[in-house]
């Protein structure tokens, strides 16, 4: 007994240490981050687990705690984060406070002038990022990162240059040549300038042509004149003549990502007809996977039929298999040219050149995918259902047609509809059937943004990782728009599904 209750206190002291460590771990970098939002939450959440796992009363709670815990970190947490963006202009551009913006906006504009100070240059990472180890004229040794120049205390100089420092690793021209781009475009700020690459092994500290007026809450271009005010509703720096710097900061914008997709006739347009493709995607989706599982599982469902299992394990195995990769074979089996989809038939089509072909491509690769989860479900849904039922009306002089319409499907639809709820909500937020096939092709002239096969997923994630430049406030709203779309159409069909319940019950 003594050693059972000594086990359990090592246990409950091994998991409250372990938790009060990772409070300890999770509260320096929001400390630094000055989230003190979140600090005073994980403080209050901390306090809880240590009050329920250290008072002998709250039994229940010790079993509650964990799930609830976990449901608010993976499920509740992330959609407010995205409720909250979705009511900013956050994205490319707009990532970071104003003072950020002002920073970034003088250090793209650093130019190398007579008399800049010129640096050996090395470059490193740290934490994951670089930071440039420069070595002047006199030999001091500094360190470069996004908040300004340190000295370098202990760096080992060889050449000329820096070849070694303590938690720095140092990148060879090979490795520095496949980062250029970053490394080009890294700046280290300091007073009036910013120092800047010149090629993989030479900086200078060059001067900024623009520079911010906190007088005029402007910037000021120092060889043209040309200012730019703050205009702090769109958190960004305008010109006279309507024009915007690239670089803002993060603002609330309000419902304006909301009103932007039905007011913006760019938007407004290719939203709805997505989103009427998505519907009708979705539903294809579970009816042609529902007909053909529930046929498959008609059809084996007879004891009399030999070798039943054996074409069970047969039917089954699309389902076994990886969907990425079969996703991958089927765009392969539709090519116009070398796919086997049309070499069997003969056909030259081209399935995912024109709309209608893509469409009917990708639903008949949802069907290949999607029946054999439909006819386990069914399969066991029919093998519920009582026999008498069937007799007995078989015995009244039902056919089989009606004994299926008035009895066994009335009976599988109690017991499905959830399920075919629930394949909804995932077909109509299927990303990986239309981004691993068509990637939303075909396009319309002149306009990449929503394709004829795009879900509003895709959509959203073309906008929020697009080449043009992420707009993760205005995918937030999208996604909070999909999350009510699929909402309402399931509370429709419990709803129904419950009158179902109520007639057969």
């Amino acid at each position: 007994m003594r050693s059972t209750s000594s086990s359990a206190l090592i246990g409950k002291v091994a998991v409250l240490g372990l938790a009060l460590a990772l409070a300890v771990y999770a509260a320096f970098p929001l400390a630094d981050a000055h989230a003190w939002g979140w600090l005073a939450v994980l403080v209050v959440v901390t306090g809880l687990i240590f009050a329920v796992y250290l008072l002998p009363r709250p039994v229940p709670a010790k079993y509650l705690v964990p799930g609830v815990l976990f449901l608010l970190a993976f499920q509740v947490v992330p959609v407010l984060l995205t409720v909250s963006t979705a009511f900013t202009n956050y994205g490319d551009g707009h990532r970071g406070g104003k003072q950020d913006a002002i920073t970034a906006i003088q250090s793209a504009s650093v130019q190398q002038v007579p008399g800049s100070t010129e640096y050996a240059l090395s470059v490193a990472l740290a934490d994951g990022g670089v930071r440039f180890l420069l070595l002047s004229a006199d030999g001091r040794a500094y360190v470069g990162d996004a908040d300004g120049l340190h000295d370098l205390p202990g760096a080992t100089v060889t050449g000329g240059r820096i070849t070694a420092a303590d938690g720095f690793e140092i990148l060879d021209l090979g490795q520095a040549t496949q980062r250029n781009d970053e490394i080009l475009a890294f700046t280290v700020p300091t007073e009036g300038g910013a120092i800047r690459a010149s090629g993989l092994t030479r900086a200078y500290n060059g001067q900024a042509t623009r520079f911010y007026d906190a007088g005029c809450d402007c910037i000021t271009d120092r060889s043209t004149g040309a200012k730019w005010f703050a205009d702090p509703d769109a958190g960004e720096f305008v010109g006279a003549g309507g024009e915007y710097l690239a670089q803002g900061w993060k603002v609330g914008v309000g419902f304006a990502n909301f009103t932007r997709v039905v007011s913006d006739p760019r938007i407004a347009g290719p939203f709805v007809k997505t989103l009427v493709w998505n519907v009708a995607f979705a539903v294809s989706s579970v009816l042609v996977t529902f007909a053909l599982g529930l046929a498959c599982a008609l059809a084996l469902h007879s004891d009399r039929l030999r070798f039943r299992g054996l074409y069970r394990v047969l039917l089954v195995l699309p389902y076994s298999m990886p969907g990425f990769a079969m996703l991958l074979v089927w765009r392969d089996l539709f090519n116009q040219d070398f796919g086997l989809v049309n070499r069997i038939t003969g056909l030259h089509v081209d399935w995912f050149g024109a709309p209608w072909t893509a469409r009917l491509a990708v639903i008949l690769v949802q069907l290949w995918m999607g029946y054999p989860y439909m006819f386990l479900v069914a399969t066991g849904a029919l093998q519920a259902i009582p026999k008498e039922m069937t007799e007995a009306a078989a015995i009244d002089g039902a056919t089989a047609g009606q004994r299926f319409r008035r009895v066994t499907l009335p009976l599988l639809l109690v017991a499905l509809t959830p399920l075919l709820i629930s394949s909804f909500a995932f077909n109509f937020n299927n990303f990986n059937a239309i981004y691993l096939t068509t990637e939303g092709a075909p396009f319309p002239p002149g306009d990449s943004r929503a394709g004829a096969t795009d879900l509003l997923i895709t959509y959203t994630y073309r906008l929020a990782f697009g080449g043009s430049g992420a707009e993760f406030g205005f995918a937030a709203a999208i996604t909070v728009y999909i999350f009510a779309i699929v909402a309402l159409i399931s509370v429709v069909g419990f709803r129904r599904s419950r009158k179902h319940e109520e007639v057969y019950a």
